[in-house]
C-alpha cells in the first residue's frame, strides 16, 4: 500500500515539482553575479542587482512565487501573531524542561538526563560562515545604497518617475493605511507588476509605443509653435531695433558738423588786435572849426581886473 502511494502519480508529481523547485532555487542562487554593465559613474554594481533582477522578473517562477508568499506570510505573522511573546514562552518552557530533567535525573538516577544528551562538542560558527555572511550583508547594503543614489540622480528616468509616484501615493496612503498594509501593498506591486508586464508584454509595449508617439507628436507641434513665435519675436525685435537705429542716425546727422579751417600763419599781436577790433560806425564828416569862431582871449593883467567890480552899478 505504501509502495502504491510512494510510486503513484501524485507522489511522482510532487517529486517532480520538488526537483524543479530545487533547480530554480539553485539557478536563482547562481544568478548572484556582478553585472557586466556598470553604473553611470563607471562603478561596478553588486551581485544582488542581478539576483533581485532575476527574482522580480519571474525567470524562475517557482522561486519567485515562494519568495513572494514567504514575505506576505511574514507580514501577516508580524501583524496578527505575537511572535515576541511566543518566543519568550518557548524559551522558558524549553529551559524548564531541561532544568527539570536534569534535576529529576540527579535525584532518581544520580545522573542528570539533560547532561546525557549533551553533545560532546558545542556547535560554533566557523569563521568562513561569518566571512560569507558579512560579505553578503555588505553587498546587500551596497545594493540599497547604490540603487537609492541611481534613483535620486535619475540614471533611469522611468525608475525614478515610478519611485516618485510611489512615494507620493504612500504619503497619502499612510494616513489611512497601517504600516503593515503599506508593506503588503508595496510587496504585491513589486512582485506582481513585472509578472503582469511579462504576461502581457506585447499589448503593453504597443500601448506604450502609441502613447509615446502621441507625446512625441504633441511635443514636436509645441516645439514648432514655440520656434515660430520665437522667430516672429526676433523679427519684430530686429525691425524695432532697425527703426530706432535709423532715427538715432537721423538725429545725429541733423546737427551741423563744424568744418575745420586750414591752418594760417600766426600774425603779430598788434596786427591781430587791430584786425580784431570792431569797425567804427560810418557818420558824417566832422566840421572843421576856425579861430574866428571863438571869442578873443583878454590881454589885460588879471591883477588890474580884480580892482574893478564884477557888476557895474
Amino acid at each position: 500500500m505504501s509502495d502504491t502511494f510512494s510510486n503513484g502519480p501524485v507522489a511522482s508529481a510532487v517529486k517532480g515539482e520538488a526537483t524543479k523547485t530545487k533547480g530554480e532555487f539553485r539557478d536563482l542562487a547562481a544568478s548572484r553575479q556582478t553585472p557586466g554593465t556598470p553604473a553611470a559613474t563607471g562603478q561596478p554594481l553588486t551581485h544582488y542587482h542581478s539576483f533581485f533582477s532575476d527574482l522580480l522578473s519571474w525567470n524562475n517562477p517557482r522561486a519567485s512565487g515562494i519568495a513572494y508568499a514567504s514575505i506576505v506570510t511574514f507580514i501577516f505573522a508580524v501583524r496578527y501573531l505575537d511572535l515576541i511573546r511566543w518566543g519568550l514562552k518557548l524559551t522558558w518552557i524549553t529551559l524548564a524542561i531541561t532544568v527539570a530533567a536534569e534535576a529529576a535525573g540527579k535525584l532518581v538516577l544520580s545522573k542528570g538526563l539533560s547532561s546525557q544528551v549533551r553533545p560532546s562538542k558545542y556547535y560554533t560558527l566557523p569563521r568562513e560562515a561569518f566571512d560569507n555572511i558579512f560579505g553578503d550583508v555588505h553587498e546587500l547594503l551596497n545594493f540599497f545604497v547604490i540603487e537609492s543614489q541611481r534613483i535620486v540622480f535619475a540614471e533611469n528616468i522611468y525608475a525614478s518617475a515610478a519611485a516618485c509616484f510611489a512615494a507620493f501615493l504612500s504619503y497619502f496612503l499612510v494616513k489611512i493605511v497601517p504600516y503593515w498594509g503599506l508593506a503588503l501593498i508595496s510587496t504585491t506591486v513589486l512582485f506582481l507588476a513585472p509578472l503582469i508586464y511579462k504576461t502581457n508584454k506585447e499589448l503593453i509595449d504597443t500601448q506604450v509605443k502609441q502613447a509615446s508617439d502621441i507625446v512625441s507628436a504633441q511635443t514636436s507641434q509645441l516645439r514648432d509653435i514655440a520656434n515660430k513665435h520665437t522667430a516672429n519675436a526676433t523679427n519684430v525685435t530686429k525691425q524695432y531695433m532697425g527703426d530706432y537705429t535709423a532715427k538715432a542716425q537721423q538725429m545725429l546727422g541733423g546737427r551741423a558738423t563744424p568744418i575745420t579751417a586750414p591752418a594760417t600763419p600766426a600774425k603779430p599781436a598788434a596786427v591781430s588786435a587791430v584786425e580784431s577790433a570792431p569797425a567804427a560806425p560810418t557818420t558824417e564828416p566832422v566840421k572843421a572849426y576856425e579861430a574866428t569862431d571863438f571869442p578873443a582871449a583878454p590881454k589885460e593883467d588879471i591883477s588890474d581886473a580884480e580892482d574893478e567890480p564884477l557888476i557895474s552899478t
